[in-house]
């Protein structure tokens, strides 16, 4: 089954694999490249390995694993790696991994030669749902998350669930975040299904993935740069990432994964989108209790808010000055570039705090 995210199909399971090799064999890249991290060198690389069917001689280039190298720094020694190995403009980058070597994965490629292809082989819940699909790709500038980047599709993106057996469960957790947020922003049905996770199966969880990919293709392909409804993609994610950049460099805080970060921001955000959108107050208390059900509280204090209100001014969807928030009227209804006062923002995170 594929399905159409702008130009990039995205293939599932066992046809995901063959529809990779026929690619590689119509293809014929001079080298294929596959870039895993430490996590998916161990986990998910022999998996990868045995399914693939190709003659093309196979690099494996390995990166540190987690937020901290998602940089210029790592990109620097990857493209370096690149050229040592006579990689050129025909050879090819496979991403095996979660959202970070996706993301940097897709950039190294994207300006490697002034682009080379690449293919997403996502093999965290978040990854799979939300960074390996919808071309955007780049690294973080010092705890600035996601400031350097292009947008710019894969060749195809292949999903397989198998891999998330991998995982422990924070990332699968930090995954959820993600297909809640899918829920927020395209239908209390799905957001619905998506919470009354009791008597999840495999063949569920996977049906799962396949519409939160569906929601997010479906917006990706009407607004592939961000203009307008790809906005909504964001819900939850300018006070998230905020509080994620914090974290990420503050000795004091425990690093959090994005999906919890995320889970924080989306309380925020539904809270601001009952005083300034109209969002039913009934439905703010069912999802501020349903995320708080999936998601520990972190560790935010007062004395942080002011370095979390100063961090916002980074965030990509700003202009002119203004710090615009997707907010939302109801499950499905979206309200873009909402100007937030300061005043409410403490009010948000005095909400998350207490509920």
């Amino acid at each position: 089954m594929a399905v159409l995210a702008s130009q990039a199909p995205i293939f599932y399971a066992e046809n995901g694999y063959s529809e990779l090799s026929d690619y590689l064999k119509y293809s014929n890249p001079s080298l294929i490249f596959v870039l895993v991290d430490s996590n998916t060198h161990d986990n998910c690389l022999n998996i990868f390995l045995q399914q693939l069917e190709t003659e093309i001689t196979i690099e494996v280039i390995e990166m540190e694993a987690g937020e901290e190298h998602k940089n210029i720094e790592t990109c620097s020694g990857i493209w370096e790696t690149l050229s040592e190995l006579g990689a050129d403009r025909k050879s090819i980058m496979l991403n095996l991994g979660g959202g970070v070597v996706t993301d940097l994965g897709g950039f190294v490629a994207s300006t490697f030669k002034r682009g080379i292809p690449y293919i997403n082989i996502p093999t965290s819940l978040l990854a799979m749902v939300d960074a390996s699909v919808g071309g955007k790709c780049g690294v973080d500038l010092g705890n600035l998350k996601n400031q350097i980047g292009v947008i710019n599709q894969p060749e195809m993106v292949l999903i397989d669930s198998n891999y998330l057996t991998t995982l422990p469960a924070n990332e699968m957790r930090s995954g959820l975040a993600e297909i809640l947020k899918h829920g927020l922003i395209a239908s209390e049905e799905y957001w619905d299904k998506a919470t009354n996770l009791e008597a999840l199966s495999l063949e569920d969880l996977d049906s799962l993935i396949i519409e939160s990919i569906e929601i997010k293709s479906k917006i990706v392909k009407q607004d592939p740069t961000e203009e307008n409804i790809r906005k909504t993609l964001n819900y939850g994610h300018t006070l998230g990432h905020a509080i994620e950049s914090y974290f990420l460099t503050n000795p004091n805080k425990t690093t959090l994964l994005h999906g919890e970060a995320i889970a924080a921001g989306m309380i925020m955000a539904t809270y601001l989108s009952n005083e300034l959108c109209g969002f039913p107050k009934n439905k703010l208390n069912t999802v501020t209790q349903k995320i708080n059900e999936f998601f520990p509280k972190i560790n935010l204090l007062e004395e942080d808010y002011e370095i979390v209100i100063n961090l916002l001014k980074f965030d990509k969807k700003n202009s002119h000055g203004n710090i615009n928030f997707v907010l939302l009227k109801n499950f499905g209804e979206s309200e873009l570039d909402v100007i937030v006062p300061n005043n409410k923002l403490i009010e948000a995170m005095n909400y998350y705090l207490k509920n």
